[in-house]
């Protein structure tokens, strides 16, 4: 008998699907307008309405549609530059700061959630990176060591004698473990957030698209499908799902499918055996692998980089089941039960943002790691706006440079990843 279709919806929909709302007309006038009900629009909606500015949101889907109830739940607040890197763009001190913020972005985190009492399943479980080479497990070691230097996060390298004590696999020869990442369950951290930012007194319109925003005297004229709202301040947070209605934004993003598989549910004590400490998971294969136990410790949910730009194909799930059987082999064959896909935004800086243009204030551009980001970033744009000095930020930036997407998609992805699936394979080659 042939095994049932993966289901394309998100796994984490069936504890919290994001749900239509009852249609209400839209207000003629707005103090702020959030384009994009995700964590960076709610989180930039919380203080602006608890600052009693009469704050709208719109969504092109229903609240919390996107990659905000889709993605792997792992706060890990990654950024993709070194701090090397940071310091030979930003100077040292300019650098410095940026990973100064990275830690404080997860302990704000922690607090909202416990401070908002959100049901989030969050656990600050620890992350344990693997790595594939002795040359990589010696950068992870010094890295590791540095990190708690640097910043006093509980950071430490794991030999390959005791990778087993953190996940049951030889296809890791040693790794590094940060405990200030966890994880969490997305879509009941984004219905957590929609409820704290109603109960603040903002609006929020699902299924309200964007069709264009025009400066105007005194503010700005944002027109939807379903009628237009002046405004004196607009906010876009719409990262990986950004559309026509910003085409300017539209050209210096480039919006990268993200898919997710989740097993069937395993036994106990296989659970208990290939996550001895429950701890979210990741190496460093230029393709990004990420996986981890679901919440109630269950089943694997192992996600990664789609190459596709359309349609539901089944080559990016074999290819996701290939990966984990290779990390774990008793999972060859193993039965999934959901495979879907998101967007993520990158940009060409790697770097998330925050920016204006054209009276228009910009919270994008996470790159793979908006749990952490999104929410902080919308956060600092508001609070910027309120004229706060809380909203302060090493990431406000220049606008990010022009990418040659094509409609909003980038056709040249599909190439890129087939040259890092190659790469990979050559560095997983040379290791037999």
């Amino acid at each position: 008998m042939t095994a049932p279709a993966p289901k394309s919806d998100p796994y984490w929909w069936e504890a919290a699907r994001p749900a239509p709302q009852a249609e209400a007309p839209l207000p003629e006038r707005a103090d702020v307008v959030i384009v994009g009900a995700g964590y960076a629009g709610l989180g930039a909606a919380i203080p602006l309405a608890r600052a009693g500015r009469s704050v709208v949101v719109l969504e092109a889907q229903d609240p919390g549609y996107g990659a905000s109830s889709r993605n792997g739940g792992i706060t890990s607040g990654n950024l993709r530059p070194s701090l090397s890197d940071l310091a030979a763009r930003f100077g040292e001190a300019g650098g410095a700061a940026i990973e100064m913020e990275s830690k404080a972005a997860r302990e704000d985190l922690w607090r909202f959630i416990e401070e908002e009492q959100i049901d989030c399943d969050f656990q600050l479980t620890g992350r344990f990176s693997g790595a594939l080479t002795p040359a990589e497990y010696e950068t992870k070691a010094r890295a590791a060591e540095a990190l708690a230097k640097r910043l006093g996060i509980e950071s430490y390298a794991v030999p390959k004698e005791q990778v087993r004590g953190h996940i049951d696999t030889d296809f890791y020869c040693g790794g590094e473990v940060r405990m200030d990442i966890g994880g969490l369950h997305p879509a009941k951290f984004v219905a957590g957030m929609l409820r704290v930012a109603r109960a603040a007194g903002a609006e929020i319109h699902g299924r309200t698209p964007v069709t264009a925003m025009t400066p105007q005297e005194g503010g700005h004229l944002v027109e939807t499908a379903r009628g237009s709202i002046r405004a004196r301040e607009v906010i876009v947070c719409t990262n990986g799902y950004t559309d026509k209605g910003d085409p300017w934004l539209r050209q210096r993003l480039v919006s990268v499918r993200s898919r997710i598989i989740a097993t069937e549910p395993l036994a106990p004590e296989v659970m208990a055996r290939l996550f001895p400490t429950r701890m979210m998971m990741s190496d460093g294969r230029k393709l990004s692998y990420y996986y981890r136990p679901s919440p109630d410790f269950t089943r694997v949910l192992f996600g990664g980089r789609d190459s596709t730009l359309a349609g539901e194909p089944s080559g990016p799930t074999r290819h996701l089941a290939r990966q984990l059987a290779m990390i774990f082999p008793e999972l060859e064959g193993v039965g999934l039960t959901h495979s879907w896909q998101g967007h993520v935004a990158m940009n060409r800086d790697m770097l998330p943002r925050v920016f204006d243009h054209q009276g228009r204030h910009y919270a994008t551009g996470f790159c793979g790691s908006g749990v952490v980001w999104a929410r902080w970033a919308g956060q600092k744009a508001a609070l910027a706006l309120l004229g706060e000095t809380a909203g302060e930020t090493a990431f406000r930036f220049r606008a990010p440079k022009l990418v040659p997407v094509i409609g909003g998609k980038a056709w040249f992805m599909p190439g890129v990843f087939a040259w890092y699936g190659a790469q990979d394979r050559k560095l997983l080659k040379g290791r037999a």
